[in-house]
């Protein structure tokens, strides 16, 4: 059975200032999950927040907190996320030597595991973990920073990993530069998950949020059409992600 599109905004594009505010706007305007970039500076170039933030948000809403961690060395600071309030974790493929010894960690907390692909990360690398994880995230920017253009050289990655699915429970996520434009050919793809940032939270209030998420899980489902119909799916251009028919 084909799994409802997830909408997870990243408050890394929120106001910082205001941010609990935020997160209440956000989960008032329709978010499905919250999705939490936290970076260290080290294994990305930028520095957001860690795993005391998480906690004084975690108040604001009972939704999912989908926790992505950019960092490394990532193992020492898995404890730290899961008591701060993180339901699913994520890590990086490249941040460590022992991936599944990461995912095993993060199942031994009682959370959800993810795991995430830089775009020059090939699928290769979860032929082994697959049946340890709840969360695939292919990364449709280098990550680092907000508000970067799509990357849709990731497309044929994303219908890759769909195939290596199957049937498993594994949601599918995408991250980076994803807007009401593209949402579809992402979704046709075989994305179930999609964060959006930049595109969430442009505008200052939020009915403009609740509109902005509307405009994406509206383009998604419409570019999940053809996949349902077993018809021919979108495709797309090799740099923006535009949808081809």
């Amino acid at each position: 059975m084909t799994k409802e599109i997830v909408i997870a905004p990243s408050i890394l594009a929120a106001n910082f200032a205001r941010l609990g505010e935020e997160i209440a706007a956000i989960d008032a305007a329709g978010a499905d999950w919250i999705h939490c970039d936290v970076m260290d500076g080290h294994f990305v170039p930028n520095i957001s927040f860690g795993a005391d933030v998480i906690k004084a948000i975690r108040p604001f809403t009972s939704k999912t907190f989908d926790v992505h961690l950019m960092i490394a060395p990532v193992d020492s600071y898995l404890e730290a996320f899961a008591k701060a309030g993180a339901d699913i974790i994520t890590v990086h493929a490249e941040a460590g030597p022992h991936l599944d010894r990461s995912l095993q960690a993060i199942r031994a907390l009682g959370k959800k595991a993810g795991v995430s692909l830089c775009p020059s990360t090939p699928e290769s690398v979860l032929d082994y973990v697959l049946d340890r994880l709840d969360l695939i995230l292919v990364m449709t920017v280098n990550p680092g920073f907000g508000g970067q253009s799509f990357l849709g050289s990731q497309i044929e990655k994303i219908q890759r990993i769909r195939a290596m699915i199957g049937d498993r429970p594994i949601q599918l996520e995408v991250d980076g530069g994803v807007t009401r434009d593209n949402a579809a050919v992402v979704a046709a793809a075989g994305a179930d998950t999609l964060v959006a940032g930049s595109a969430v939270f442009r505008g200052n209030s939020g009915a403009d949020y609740a509109n902005n998420i509307a405009a994406i899980r509206v383009a998604a489902e419409a570019g999940r059409v053809p996949r349902r119909n077993h018809g021919s799916a979108p495709t797309a251009r090799a740099d923006e992600g535009e949808l081809v028919r």
